[in-house]
């Protein structure tokens, strides 16, 4: 029997579950802006505590490695980090559109499209496009919005569309086969999802596991001075 703790903080929601066996054991999540480096830690105990359970009792701790906010990915990231190396447990990353879209997988047509997304800057997101199963189509790329995003899947198939990105997606796509549904990132998914890579034993190095921050795509170039140009 393996329990993981699971943290997800790529965007403002702080999220953190605990999973035996890949069933939900217990979940709590924090709707609020700007909270991970104050709350993370004190959540984490009181849901452990809520559930009778030490970390002497887990076999794993499982987080969110991006993309996302930079600021939350660094908290949950050394969290994890810190927890892992400190009772000797394996450390989990789990790709957070793969997770966001596993809360679709299996729900929808099978020749229909899973697209996941976190919100960058301006009319910008990362986005993964996975099939009906939650498999991988198009792996992760950061794309610019507009009303030609996505028609290639959209003139041929519904398409769903998930993530905090939503409202701005929604706002350059009108095709009748885009679908909106609001699911946000949930450690419950990172949960399911780390117990299948802990069965196959992928565990990540501690000592050299960093987010996955896209740093080159959040590094643009200023228009308004010249010498940056």
């Amino acid at each position: 029997m393996c329990k993981i703790l699971s943290i997800e903080t790529s965007i403002a929601v702080c999220s953190i579950a605990i999973h035996e066996n890949g069933q939900l054991l217990a979940l709590m999540e924090l709707f609020q802006d700007n909270v991970h480096g104050s709350k993370l830690v004190p959540s984490i105990k009181s849901l452990m505590d809520q559930s009778g359970l030490g970390l002497k009792d887990l076999g794993a701790i499982a987080v969110s490695q991006g993309p996302g906010s930079y600021t939350g990915l660094r908290i949950g990231v050394a969290t994890a980090k810190g927890l892992a190396f400190a009772h000797d447990l394996p450390l989990i990353g789990v790709d957070s559109l793969d997770a966001l879209g596993r809360q679709l997988a299996h729900q929808v047509e099978e020749d229909a499209c899973i697209v996941p997304m976190i919100d960058a800057r301006r009319m910008e997101v990362y986005r993964k496009i996975l099939d009906h199963t939650g498999e991988t189509l198009v792996d992760l790329k950061p794309e610019v919005l507009d009303e030609h995003a996505f028609q290639e899947y959209l003139s041929r198939s519904k398409v769903y569309f998930l993530g905090n990105a939503n409202a701005k997606t929604r706002s350059v796509i009108s095709s009748s086969n885009a679908v909106f549904v609001d699911k946000l990132n949930s450690a419950t998914s990172v949960g399911e999802i780390a117990f299948q890579k802990y069965k196959l034993g992928l565990s990540a190095d501690i000592a050299y596991f960093e987010p996955n921050y896209l740093k080159e795509f959040m590094v643009l170039k200023s228009k308004k001075n010249p010498l940056l140009s």
